[in-house]
């Protein structure tokens, strides 16, 4: 059994050492820093709380550490060459400089985590899709180190070529493709349709409203219909749920005696101008 008082010694002598020590730490926006003193883990909210990057902080107590400066390239070098290297590929970003991104060897991966899957990669600073990059992992996360030099910049090219062709991924094909890099643009196309899905779906309400004399302002989805707020010629303006599939009427907004379902979103525009009068 452990001693305890051994034990709050330990934690005492811990939370002294804590108030003088500095450390370097990465960070993603909104996001926290971790540091290891005397053997315990501590984990604090940064100030600036917006800081983004790799600084130097120093604890104010057990919860906030605040950033002292900006670390510089050889500090940064020197904290991730602590951990073990992952090579991947970027397949697009994720939100401010964190990307997904994927293995270029699907085998290795399985060997060293026994999963494939796509990581979230932090802190990258340079690269575009497809490029191939050098990371480490700490056994939470994995941060960006640099882009790998030694990748064939033509793969990257190709996979990009095809992209902003939409190329399916069943006619995807150059020198040097591997089934690594058939999912890594996988990933990629599809995340571009869930996109663009809403702007197709907003075009298509307001070419129908458009051909009925209507205007759109603006729709939520609600699953299988949308909830439309649209305007007729003169300015009325009305709240109606649409069907996705086909654009019919599934509640107008007014009193149709049931018949809502007999119309679709383009008749209805003449219904309504016509309840009006």
């Amino acid at each position: 059994m452990t001693n305890i008082h051994k034990l709050l010694n330990q934690i005492a002598s811990a939370e002294a050492q804590l108030q003088t020590t500095q450390f370097l730490a990465p960070c993603v926006k909104g996001g926290r820093v971790r540091t290891r003193v005397a053997g315990m883990l501590y984990t604090f909210t940064p100030k600036p709380r917006q800081f983004e990057g790799w600084g130097i902080f120093q604890p104010m107590d057990e919860q906030t550490a605040t950033l002292v400066e900006v670390a510089d390239l050889p500090q940064i070098s020197a904290y991730l060459q602590q951990f073990p290297a992952i090579r991947l590929r970027l397949a697009y970003p994720l939100q401010n400089r964190s990307w997904l991104a994927y293995p270029i060897n699907e085998a290795d991966m399985w060997q060293r985590f026994k999963t494939v899957r796509p990581f979230a990669v932090h802190l990258v600073t340079e690269g575009v899709a497809f490029e191939q990059i050098l990371t480490r992992w700490n056994g939470n996360s994995c941060w960006f180190e640099e882009v790998d030099r030694r990748a064939d910049p033509a793969i990257a090219e190709a996979l990009q070529s095809n992209l902003k062709q939409l190329a399916p991924i069943e006619e995807l094909q150059f020198k040097g493709i591997t089934p690594e890099m058939r999912t890594l643009y996988e990933l990629a196309t599809q995340q571009i349709e869930e996109f663009a899905q809403p702007q197709r779906d907003e075009k298509r309400l307001r070419q129908a409203l458009k051909l009925g004399g209507g205007e759109l302002h603006q729709f939520q989805d609600r699953g299988d219909y949308w909830t439309v707020d649209w305007t007729t010629a003169d300015g009325v303006r009305h709240t109606s749920a649409i069907a996705k599939e086909d654009l019919t009427v599934v509640s107008s907004g007014i009193c149709l005696s049931g018949r809502d379902r007999d119309f679709d979103l383009q008749s209805l525009v003449g219904v309504m101008e016509h309840q009006e009068w």
